[in-house]
């Protein structure tokens, strides 16, 4: 089972973590870590180059553990609204498109929400 955990702090989402093989089938023919790969990718991808902003992501191949972080997304960090509401937003959007799945995957997928102050890359 994957769990994904989204990181908030107040209204904004700033960031997520990935943990554990969904286990849906072999590698390679996993639908549910090729669903979560390629929507984690485009997250880091928006932010990165879209968005012109900071994002901190680090990814473990042999444990699939993934974190993604972007302080942009906070207002202490980031001056422009507009930026910190798109970040926040996208990271928001991936959480309720997760929530979505996991209610067909529910066996291969876990997503929750924590509030939590950014404390930098860690």
């Amino acid at each position: 089972m994957t769990k994904v955990v989204f990181f908030k702090s107040g209204d904004s989402y700033w960031g997520f973590e990935e943990q554990g093989h969904a286990g849906f089938a072999e590698k390679g023919q996993d639908i549910v870590c090729s669903a979560l790969s390629s929507m984690t990718m485009l997250i880091i991808n928006a932010i990165e180059v879209a968005y012109s902003a900071d994002v901190d992501y680090q990814i473990d191949e042999e444990t699939t553990n993934i974190r993604v972080t972007s302080r942009s997304a906070l207002p202490e960090y980031e001056n422009d609204e507009k930026k910190r509401y798109a970040i926040s937003g996208l990271i928001m959007a991936y959480f309720y498109q997760l929530n979505d799945l996991v209610d067909e995957y529910y066996d291969y997928l876990d997503v929750e929400v924590v509030e939590k102050r950014y404390e930098g890359n860690k």
